[in-house]
């Protein structure tokens, strides 16, 4: 029996790489532990049993990471672990490691593109292919000119595009950049819980998570460090928490649900076969309708889950708003920027015309979706596109 996943409100959810929804576990652990008295830095018992929350979320994040509890560092979000890795200087010991340059690409998560705590003349924007993957071999000769005139980049690339779902060569990378002191920081916000998370294969020193890309509570991520002896800079000062990672309270009931969203995605990595062919299935579906339907990312390697395309002639802005008034929440690319409808900077890095790009319209599926949904969907795209459409050419004659 096709399964079908909708909201309380009897909406179809779609839009799973903007937020998936909370789990009901999770829902359950977090309103049990705001009920509950104590900080966690307190050594009273409602102290100890705080930190014993905090620490349990601590050692799930590190089992979805594979690293040692003692190397995972929570954060409010992917967005403050992303902005405190990009920092010019990292602690090495008892020492640091000064790093010139920042190389990433822009097809980047917006919070990496801005540089972190890199100035403006430190940054560079390496390009990408037709299907969104960065270009290594500039990588690898930026890398070595900087070498040889005496600086040091640090590189930021992701693991998953959030809007294309494409995924980086992550492997490649670790070769090009290893034995030249240069250090790699992933943000892995959309492959958490859908792709294994290997930091060691990937060459990774440091990955940013965030909490609710996996059915945790919004308003927490996680810094996670492949040797804790390696490491930013705090963002946050002013406090010994996380181990003098990052300052502050820790927002115990957030960390909690992470942690147990954490064990759950963990559970279901790797079982996304079934979502795969609902997303191939849906892409056939789309090109069938029209014929000059551009699937973003098609020919290289994508989430499971993700699918992001475009319709000539179609405005996304448009198709948005028929489609949330027809009930189907889909989103134009990423969730973190205005809340805007505009063209993407990632379709445009990857070679995408404006016009074209501003048509984008990305459907990203759950663990819970089904065909269900996605007839809804299509039987709702039909509609829609072709009313656009149709109005597009009457403006033209």
């Amino acid at each position: 029996m096709a399964r079908l996943t909708m909201t309380d409100a009897g909406r179809i959810y779609l839009d799973h790489n903007a937020g998936a929804p909370l789990r009901p576990r999770v829902a359950g652990l977090v309103c049990e532990v705001l009920t509950r008295t104590g900080n966690p830095s307190s050594v009273h018992g409602e102290g100890r049993a705080a930190r014993a929350l905090v620490e349990t979320a601590r050692a799930q994040v590190a089992r979805l990471c594979g690293v040692p509890a003692s190397h995972v560092a929570f954060t409010s979000g992917a967005t403050e672990a992303n902005v405190t890795a990009l920092s010019p200087v990292w602690k090495a010991g008892r020492g640091e490691r000064r790093f010139t340059h920042l190389l990433t690409c822009d097809t980047e998560h917006p919070s990496v593109i801005a540089g972190g705590r890199f100035p403006a003349a430190a940054r560079e924007l390496l390009p990408v292919d037709a299907g969104g993957i960065v270009d290594v071999a500039v990588l690898a000769a930026r890398v070595q000119a900087l070498s040889e005139a005496g600086e040091m980049p640090l590189v930021a690339i992701q693991a998953a595009n959030s809007e294309t779902g494409v995924l980086q060569p992550l492997a490649e990378i670790a070769r090009v950049l290893d034995g030249t002191g240069a250090i790699l920081h992933v943000d892995a916000v959309q492959a958490a819980g859908r792709i294994g998370i290997d930091m060691a294969g990937w060459g990774a020193h440091s990955l940013a998570l965030s909490a609710h890309k996996i059915g945790g509570p919004q308003g927490a991520g996680a810094l996670v460090l492949r040797d804790a002896g390696l490491r930013p800079a705090p963002l946050l000062t002013g406090g010994g928490q996380e181990n003098w990672n990052r300052a502050g309270t820790e927002n115990v009931a957030a960390i909690a649900g992470f942690g147990l969203a954490a064990d759950l995605a963990l559970a279901e990595t790797g079982g996304w076969g079934e979502i795969a062919a609902f997303r191939d299935g849906l892409e056939r579906a789309l090109c069938h309708i029209w014929s000059d339907t551009v699937v973003f990312g098609a020919g290289v390697p994508r989430l499971a889950n993700t699918c992001c395309f475009a319709v000539p002639g179609v405005s996304a802005e448009t198709a948005l708003i028929a489609l949330d008034l027809a009930g189907i929440a889909v989103s134009s690319g990423s969730a973190c920027s205005s809340g805007k409808v505009g063209v993407s900077p990632v379709l445009l890095a990857m070679g995408v015309s404006a016009d074209l790009a501003r048509g984008a319209i990305r459907v990203s599926l759950g663990r819970d979706s089904g065909e269900g949904e996605i007839e809804g969907f299509l039987a709702a795209w039909r509609q829609i596109s072709g009313r656009i459409r149709q109005a597009g050419a009457g403006r033209a004659a």
